[in-house]
């Protein structure tokens, strides 16, 4: 149940939209008649100056505006181009962590606080904040070790953050639910569901502590990769709002011109973040979903160090499966093979012509067939391909998504230092590699080794599972001779969702009427 303070909240983010010309900017494809003539009559109302400014820099203004709960949640549907759309995304994704720093005492309040010690003694140094997001501020700071003194990054996450978020997050809930009932086309998109899964995500991000078990994963997943690594974390100087971690001296890449002066193989570098990305994605089921070159470092030797673990990606078994075999099958032009993954993996209906699909699957995989190799991208037909399926009601699927779009952004990244960068050449070493050891007769072994660990773990559950259905039955009788019966919190939980439905729409009208009154008022 929403609060009324979750209605003034869609008030005020209404309201800033229209002033900073954001809602006016969005195309009109795939929205309601009604909210395009909104878009037409609200025109009028945005700030003077921010009519002639590119979208981008309207929608970075207004999440401004708005806190660094919205700059969050903005960082997030970057992520989700099947929600907002390409374009919105790829603004969003342009959104930098523009946020005032909070004041130096209450980082080091939150620091003793996290900690239980005195910062005095955890370090040595404790010197100002050097960079500002939504969630944490970055300190640079000493701490004494056997081997003397050493530099390290501190993260401290913002006062009062979780409280802030929490209450933002309502709101979200609240325009979710209006989404689903008023947009019937958005309800594939399960807007509800995308709101929780940013609801769990965000607190696990608040939680530096999980961010630092990432850390640690991902140190553990590629301590014999080539070329790549990320920080090492100070376990002891790091808790709920504190992370502790080692100090990167080294070159963003971003910094393309001072990469190239420092001596380093541009080329080489662009090979080595793809391999590493998809060893994590293929490999070890767990990436960082975060990569823009803001997050990517080169050190003195030459190694890429990847930062900010906030955002990271999971994919099971199926979906890295899912994955290898669709690349492969447009290697190969097999496109009725494509098609049949989905299939099997139930990402489309059963309902629909396999035949089908794969004429759909051949209309991008032949275009790609006569081009240069280098000029093939792997993200753009993955995005094609999440396109197509829309057509045969394939449901979002966030991990799939999540992974689409860091592979643009990695890709982006790679091509940024080689312009004529080959994505198939660079990736071959990996994805062969998996394909023969997971699609080959390997694949065979493995899954005969899996089917008996769940054959004996079956059986184990038998006597559980007997005693289960032998319940069950027992409760089927009763209800064939007594009748199926509520208990009272079931009843009473459908009469308050039957209330709230009837009420949403009222409401919905009277937020509309209330906002544009706002407007006016503030205009006037």
């Amino acid at each position: 149940m929403s609060t009324p303070a979750a209605y003034f909240r869609i008030m005020r983010v209404g309201y800033v939209l229209v002033r900073e010309g954001v809602l006016t900017s969005l195309p009109d494809d795939d929205i309601p008649p009604p909210l395009r003539l909104a878009k037409r009559v609200l025109a009028p109302l945005a700030r003077r100056p921010a009519r002639g400014e590119a979208r981008s820099d309207r929608v970075a203004r207004a999440v401004e505006r708005l806190g660094p709960s919205y700059v969050k949640i903005g960082q997030f549907l970057a992520t989700r181009p099947d929600v907002v759309g390409v374009e919105l995304a790829n603004d969003l994704a342009k959104l930098q962590d523009r946020m005032a720093f909070f004041p130096e005492g209450a980082a080091r309040a939150s620091v003793e606080g996290s900690l239980g010690r005195p910062l005095e003694t955890l370090y040595t140094r404790f010197d100002p904040p050097i960079a500002a997001a939504s969630i944490a501020q970055v300190h640079p700071a000493e701490i004494e070790t056997p081997e003397g003194r050493r530099k390290v990054a501190v993260k401290v996450a913002r006062p009062g953050v979780r409280q802030r978020f929490a209450r933002d997050l309502e709101a979200m809930y609240l325009v979710s639910r209006m989404q689903e009932k008023f947009i019937p086309s958005h309800r594939r998109l399960k807007p509800t569901e995308v709101t929780r899964t940013l609801e769990q995500t965000t607190r696990i991000e608040m939680d530096l502590r999980l961010e630092a078990a990432a850390l640690s994963e991902i140190a553990e997943n590629t301590k014999d990769d080539p070329g790549f690594r990320v920080p090492r974390v100070d376990w002891e100087r790091t808790g709920r709002d504190v992370l502790t971690m080692e100090w990167i001296d080294g070159i963003k890449m971003s910094d393309v011109e001072a990469l190239r002066a420092a001596g380093h193989d541009l080329d080489g570098l662009a090979d080595t973040l793809i391999q590493s990305f998809l060893r994590h994605t293929l490999r070890d089921g767990f990436f960082h979903a975060d990569m823009h070159p803001g997050n990517l470092f080169v050190d003195p030797a030459g190694m890429i160090v990847a930062v900010d673990m906030g955002i990271v990606g999971r994919l099971g078994k199926k979906e890295r499966r899912f994955l290898a075999e669709i690349l492969y099958g447009f290697i190969t032009r097999d496109y009725r093979r494509v098609a049949e993954v989905h299939f099997e993996a139930g990402y489309v209906p059963q309902h629909h012509d396999v035949a089908s699909f794969a004429q759909a699957i051949r209309a991008i995989g032949e275009p790609i067939h006569g081009q240069p190799a280098e000029t093939i991208s792997m993200g753009k037909l993955l995005t094609l391909l999440f396109e197509v399926t829309e057509l045969f009601d394939m449901e979002t699927r966030p991990e799939l998504v999540m992974l689409q779009k860091t592979m643009v952004v990695v890709e982006g990244v790679a091509r940024m230092l080689n312009p004529r960068f080959n994505m198939w050449k660079a990736s071959e070493p990996v994805v062969g590699g998996w394909i023969r050891d997971n699609l080959g007769p390997k694949r065979v072994l493995t899954d005969l080794k899996d089917g008996l660990y769940a054959a004996l773990k079956l059986a184990e559950a038998a006597p559980e599972i007997a005693a289960r259905t032998e319940k069950f039955h027992a409760e089927l009788i009763h209800m064939s001779e007594h009748g199926l019966r509520f208990d009272k919190r079931t009843a009473e939980d459908i009469g308050r969702a039957e209330a709230r439905h009837t009420r949403s729409g009222r409401i919905a009208l009277w937020i509309i009427a209330a906002t544009l009154l706002t407007i006016a008022w503030h205009v006037i």
